[in-house]
């Protein structure tokens, strides 16, 4: 059985492109009406436009994840343009600076922070009053890398945040879980994606582990990254109530790529 969303409300952070997009069309073709945010209005307008195509109310939001005020803002105009709120996909963030750690600078470190997981925060601190009466699925992209996987060289802040956002996940969960509010995590690996635009990337052999796979690091597809409408099709098994049981739970989505490194 499809998997289906008919009437929810969805919002998607980090939905201008790639997993994101992807994820906001699958909940739009499911039946969602779906809210897109990203810094980018350009793109986001572009999705929204999409989600409309499919019958859908669509609402794009340009908004700073990292700052109170603006997701604060973000998630009541979701609220109010879409009639509600069932389904969170907390997606937006970046790669950030990867460097070694004596290299890597204070403020290179928090920015990465600052978007990845309090960005994650605050999505949830102001899109869970909206979900307490009801109930409702909220959705995690996290990463293979500081969850299961550590030897991706001088990412310490992005690995850092990424296993943030799962020991937050699964307080999350627990907390939540008397309101009928379910938490999970997707945990990605090598996607196909525009994230490397947010890549900065210093001295990483300095810091690399020597190893060396002849066939690739993702063993399920002979090497080939994954693609964004696979994250999105396991997105919108956790948002709709297939996944009734499922809370607290990180999903790796990777190929088996993180059983290699």
């Amino acid at each position: 059985m499809t998997a289906r969303l008919d009437g929810k409300k969805a919002l998607v952070t980090g939905g201008g492109s790639g997993i994101g997009r992807a994820t906001a069309l699958a909940f739009a073709e499911a039946g969602a009406d779906v809210a897109v945010l990203s810094r980018s209005q350009d793109e986001i307008d572009a999705v929204a436009h999409e989600i409309r195509g499919y019958g859908r109310r669509a609402e794009a939001i340009s908004a700073d994840v990292s700052d109170a005020a603006s997701v604060e803002s973000a998630i009541k105009r979701t609220v109010a343009s879409l009639g509600g709120l069932d389904i969170v996909f907390a997606n937006a963030g970046i790669n950030g600076v990867w460097a070694p750690l004596h290299e890597l600078e204070p403020d290179e470190f928090d920015q990465t922070i600052a978007i990845n997981l309090r960005g994650t925060f605050l999505t949830l601190h102001y899109a869970i009053p909206f979900m307490m009466q009801h109930g409702g699925s909220i959705i995690i992209t996290a990463s293979i890398n500081g969850t299961r996987t550590f030897t991706t060289a001088d990412a310490s802040a992005y690995s850092a945040s990424k296993a943030g956002q799962v020991a937050l996940a699964k307080m999350a969960a627990l907390e939540l879980a008397r309101y009928a509010i379910r938490v999970n995590v997707i945990c990605p690996g090598a996607i196909e994606t525009e994230i490397d635009v947010n890549t900065n990337q210093r001295d990483t052999d300095a810091a690399r582990v020597r190893a060396i796979y002849p066939d690739g690091q993702v063993p399920l597809t002979g090497g080939k990254p994954g693609m964004s409408a696979d994250v999105a099709d396991l997105a919108l098994f956790l948002a709709s109530d297939q996944s009734r049981h499922i809370t607290g739970t990180p999903v790796f989505i990777d190929g088996g790529q993180s059983l290699l490194v």
